[in-house]
């Protein structure tokens, strides 16, 4: 309970970034959930930050919704003053000073940021303090123990674009099935040297 007597809900999610020599996956489960009281089956929880990288939440989406929007806008004022894309790496730190500013009131997310940049496919996975951890494959959120444990198992580094995805999808999918907070299908943002796709999967 909190100090005004009101219980205090953690919302839940599922979210897992991959990478693959073809490109990133990053996906996120749909449902928002506050303890035991779904408030939505349609969530998005997968942001587009430019034209080639993007970010996959978990924690409160308004948290998560301010946060993207300010790295966006940094993002696109960084391009248009070195006249170059900003890379991946650089758009992660962006994220992580703004969390780190916020330590004392912070955001409650945590965050995968993922794209494809002149050092190809990578993904970074930041906690609510702005730490910055590259890795190949991450799950965040109330679902991440067991989406990790389907990527252990099914990741290699040469998976094809299609495997990736479906990885993915088998990792969120399990985690569904034994995380009552997470649920109701999956948003994906496909992202390759071509540029970024969105797509979306009910269950």
């Amino acid at each position: 309970m909190n100090l005004q007597g009101y219980p205090t809900f953690i919302p839940g999610a599922t979210t897992v970034g991959v990478t693959c020599p073809e490109g990133v996956i990053l996906a996120s489960e749909k449902r928002v959930s506050y303890g035991s009281f779904v408030m939505s089956r349609s969530g998005k929880k997968v942001f587009k930050l430019t034209s080639h990288v993007g970010a996959a939440c978990a924690g409160l989406v308004a948290d998560m919704q301010i946060l993207v929007r300010e790295v966006s806008a940094y993002s696109k004022l960084f391009s248009l003053d070195s006249k170059r894309p900003i890379s991946v790496r650089a758009v992660a730190k962006i994220m992580s000073n703004l969390l780190f500013s916020r330590r004392l009131l912070p955001y409650i997310t945590q965050t995968i940021v993922g794209g494809v940049d002149d050092e190809g496919p990578v993904i970074y996975i930041l906690d609510i303090l702005g730490s910055v951890i590259p890795d190949k494959y991450a799950a965040v959120g109330s679902g991440a123990e067991i989406a990790v444990g389907v990527l252990e198992e099914g990741y290699r580094e040469n998976l094809s674009l299609e495997e990736a995805k479906d990885l993915v999808t088998r990792a969120i999918k399990s985690a569904i099935s034994r995380d009552a907070i997470s649920g109701d299908g999956v948003d994906f943002l496909i992202i390759t040297k071509d540029g970024i796709r969105e797509e979306s999967i009910k269950f």
